[in-house]
């Protein structure tokens, strides 16, 4: 299997946050690992080792698990964080034009990445802790058309049907839901305990390779002028030949 895991470097939830230009100052507040992540790292790793004939997870098992981060160049601390915890690699998409992207964005930066990774599955947290949106893992599945299986009390995953399965809880009880690879997955705090980094760990993270994905980028052109109708009693027309003409009706 081939899994990816979306992670994210947020903002300390204990430190004193202030806005600049509308948007969080970042650059002036600790950073840490999202919280959430890592229970989608810890997952994965779980999953590689239950289909390792190794039982662990990392070169034999057969298995790797890759991170993929959208941020600057800082982010790499919150990446080697989970490296330590047992992934294999990461990539790190980081332009200064992606800074303050919503969520629209986001989505269709990481799945541009995914696209080309040839991934089984993709685990993702919840929500991040500076956003709490929730909707980038359906967003990603939707870009992607893959299946989206969110919100994972348990996560059973079998490599020789290329299938997996998942069970969450709703307000009418315990539900059982199943996809074909590939597929997207979002999982819940409760559904594990995230393993604390060994001294090995660390020290086998600083030689893991993180690829930086950057493509340069362009200032938007200046608007043109508009197009201008004068309504001689025929205006309801000529805007719907207009929106035909763009593709818009």
């Amino acid at each position: 299997m081939k899994i990816a895991i979306c992670i994210k470097q947020v903002p300390d939830s204990w430190a004193e946050k202030k806005m600049a230009g509308g948007v969080l100052d970042r650059a002036g507040v600790d950073a840490v690992l999202n919280d959430l992540d890592e229970y989608a790292v810890e997952e994965a790793l779980r999953i590689v080792e239950a289909n390792s004939p190794t039982k662990e997870a990392g070169e034999g098992s057969g298995h790797s698990i890759t991170l993929i981060s959208m941020g600057p160049e800082r982010a790499t601390e919150a990446i080697r964080k989970a490296l330590s915890m047992g992934a294999d690699d990461a990539i790190l998409i980081s332009d200064p034009v992606l800074a303050g992207s919503d969520a629209l964005a986001t989505s269709l930066v990481l799945a541009e990445v995914i696209k080309k990774g040839n991934y089984d599955l993709v685990l993702c947290g919840t929500e991040s802790t500076d956003a709490r949106m929730s909707v980038i893992p359906a967003m990603i599945s939707q870009r992607l058309g893959w299946a989206q299986l969110t919100f994972a009390g348990k996560v059973k995953a079998d490599p020789a049907s290329s299938t997996v399965e998942i069970e969450r809880v709703t307000e009418f009880g315990n539900q059982v839901m199943s996809a074909k690879f590939p597929a997207l997955l979002s999982v819940i705090e409760k559904i594990n305990e995230p393993r604390y980094p060994s001294f090995k760990g660390i020290m086998a993270a600083k030689k893991k390779p993180i690829t930086s994905a950057v493509k340069d980028a362009l200032p938007r052109p200046p608007r043109g002028a508009g197009v201008k109708l004068t309504d001689e009693g025929n205006g309801g027309e000529k805007l719907v030949e207009f929106l035909v003409e763009k593709r818009l009706a």
